[in-house]
């Protein structure tokens, strides 16, 4: 297989539970740092890089809402806790030289950028690794939708989604070693067998804007360099052809 990359331009959704690593709570200094290695990696390849980072490692607002809290409170401050693990995600980069710019859709001066979609098309092409936080800066939608909107956005090749496992199966292997892998499904395979992949919305967005979604284990030490290989265990999902 050629070492060229299979795409340009791509955003990476990692959620907040990738990275606790095998913690209950919170961020695994270790986990982010191997995160922000393989991330450097691909930068290396050329591949222009962006990421949306979910908060569930810190806060989520859907089980604050199952707990009693109003769900537009909980999930402003599930988006908070997205600040916090892409600042984490930042300054793991920054260490390995890799340049790179937060920005959040909720403005927050003092800490990161404001989303503007230009600037960060500038940003990725300068080389700099654009770090997506606050979801979309509204309540009710999670970072899956607001990783596929970003994508879309930014005019990405390819959204890859970094999960626990090797690709989409058809239940949760680690509880059903009988489950069914996927190499590849259209979008609408997704939303028929409700598979847990991505909420509707986000697989939505990604066909009406034909961005092929690539699922992987983030845990895999260099399986997102190999995923832009085109080598290595994933599942793809895209519109038949």
């Amino acid at each position: 297989m050629s070492p060229t990359p299979a795409y340009k331009r791509v955003l990476l959704k990692v959620s907040g539970e990738a990275l606790m690593g095998e913690r209950d709570y919170g961020l695994d200094t270790e986990t982010v740092t191997r995160i922000a290695a393989d991330v450097a990696d691909v930068c290396a390849m050329g591949v222009q890089v962006s990421l949306v980072i979910g908060g569930g490692n810190i806060f989520r607002g859907v089980s604050a809402a199952a707990g009693g809290m109003d769900r537009a409170q909980a999930d402003y401050m599930g988006m908070l806790a997205t600040v916090m693990n892409a600042l984490a995600m930042q300054n793991a980069l920054e260490k390995r030289g890799v340049p790179t710019r937060v920005q959040s859709a909720i403005p927050m001066a003092s800490v990161c950028e404001p989303y503007i979609r230009r600037r960060a098309e500038r940003h990725m092409e300068k080389g700099r690794v654009v770090i997506f936080a606050a979801g979309t800066g509204n309540p009710f939608f999670t970072t899956d939708t607001a990783a596929a909107l970003r994508a879309a956005e930014m005019g990405c090749n390819a959204l890859l989604k970094g999960t626990q496992v090797d690709g989409v199966y058809s239940a949760d292997p680690r509880k059903r070693p009988d489950a069914q892998r996927y190499e590849q499904l259209t979008y609408l395979d997704v939303l028929a067998r409700d598979l847990a992949v991505m909420d509707a919305s986000a697989i939505s967005l990604a066909r009406e804007n034909r961005l092929p979604i690539i699922v992987f284990n983030i845990h895999a030490p260099g399986a997102f360099v190999q995923v832009m290989r085109g080598e290595g265990r994933f599942t793809t999902i895209v519109e038949p052809s």
